[in-house]
């Protein structure tokens, strides 16, 4: 299992994550069980905006042996009243609904604390305000019950507002290729539409914009459906009109800027193995740029970047997916920050190496003219 660092937060998340979502699909023991194995696969973080009961008893029993081991995502927001969840701001039910987690899962902290399910932009205007629910926020912070406060959303203007707030160190953010065609939107159902507007394919730009903003003010951000709700495993209920596969689906997220972590939904061990298969899974099977750039519908083929390392291998080794990331994240200011200097050059091989083979061009799907962006890098980075 790899491992990431996860923004401002300096934690090491592995690459593959678990969602804890499903847990209470199943007896106690058995997801109990489902845990320890994906622990000893290597997985050590997991998300609990579940507010149930079972839920939290099973996590905090499956923890409870490595506690230190994992890193846990847990919702400030997320209650349960009257037998179902429901969703809040109201500081008195925050505070039940916490304390609850904190003693279901037997810990005295929680290294993520959630801003819970941020869509709305009056939503965000009012918890990003000192007011009874931030101040409850950084009142646990204060206390250490919570490590780090990070917030989710499946809005990228919100994520970005997030990001550049400098009040959260990550987000939790719904990364997939089928929500990335999307603008905008507060409602998340329109995510799961049956059709697609005509005209939408590749990256949204604002969703491009959130990604490299995150990555710039050093915002981690963890994913949350990276399969969709499994339709992108199903060609007739794909937007794209063909199937992805489980490493498919985590490489794209993982090939985003900012990405630390993907958290997949489990049900059973083989589910487990197919989504840690992406570890060991050779470049063939990682490839969803090929698949999307093919696709017979919203394909993804505008000359735009994805990071993919589908252009490898260079003959002078470059890293050219790094490359036009620094590159990327360098033009959005009016000056090279220093930092961003600094880790361009500390990689082992530049921009102004490229020998201008175009051997790159003829293998990236998306149709990016590397060549003039190595030398636009080049002469950006001062070499």
């Amino acid at each position: 299992m790899e491992y990431r660092r996860l923004g401002k937060t300096g934690l090491q998340v592995s690459e593959i994550g678990f969602g804890g979502e499903w847990l209470e699909r199943h007896e106690e023991s058995e997801s109990i069980a489902l845990m320890k194995y994906a622990h000893s696969k290597g997985i050590n973080i997991i998300d609990c905006w579940m507010p149930d009961p079972k839920s939290r008893d099973i996590i905090g029993q499956a923890i409870a042996e490595d506690r230190a081991g994992w890193c846990v995502q847990g919702h400030i927001g997320s209650t349960y009243q009257n037998g179902q969840y429901t969703r809040t701001r109201d500081v008195e039910q925050c505070r039940i609904a916490f304390e609850d987690l904190l003693s279901r899962l037997k810990t005295d902290y929680i290294d993520l604390g959630m801003i819970h399910y941020v869509d709305l932009e009056s939503d965000w205007d009012a918890v990003s305000q000192s007011g009874p629910y931030m101040d409850y926020v950084m009142e646990l912070k204060k206390q250490g019950k919570i490590r780090h406060i990070g917030l989710s959303t499946h809005n990228p203007e919100i994520a970005i507002k997030a990001a550049e707030s400098g009040l959260v160190e990550m987000i939790l953010f719904s990364v997939n290729p089928a929500f990335d065609l999307m603008p905008p939107t507060d409602n998340i159902e329109n995510y799961f539409a049956d059709t697609y507007a005509d005209g939408l394919n590749g990256v949204d730009p604002v969703r491009i914009r959130m990604y490299k903003i995150c990555e710039q003010q050093h915002v981690g951000i963890t994913c949350m459906k990276p399969f969709a709700g499994g339709r992108l495993f199903d060609a007739k209920r794909s937007p794209f009109g063909v199937a992805l596969t489980p490493v498919q689906c985590i490489h794209y997220a993982l090939t985003k800027p900012g990405v630390a972590s993907v958290l997949c939904g489990y049900d059973t061990t083989e589910q487990v193995d197919a989504a840690v298969a992406y570890e060991t899974a050779p470049d063939s099977e990682k490839d969803y740029a090929t698949v999307l750039a093919g696709a017979p519908q919203h394909t993804f083929a505008g000359g735009e970047c994805t990071y993919c390392g589908h252009c490898k291998p260079c003959p002078v080794d470059i890293d050219i997916a790094m490359v036009n990331k620094l590159y990327d994240l360098a033009v959005m200011q009016p000056e090279v920050p220093a930092s961003l200097k600094e880790h361009y050059l500390s990689l082992e091989h530049h921009a102004g190496e490229c020998v201008g083979c175009r051997g790159c061009e003829s293998r990236c799907p998306f149709g990016v003219k590397v060549a003039g962006r190595m030398s636009r890098t080049a002469e950006l980075f001062g070499e």
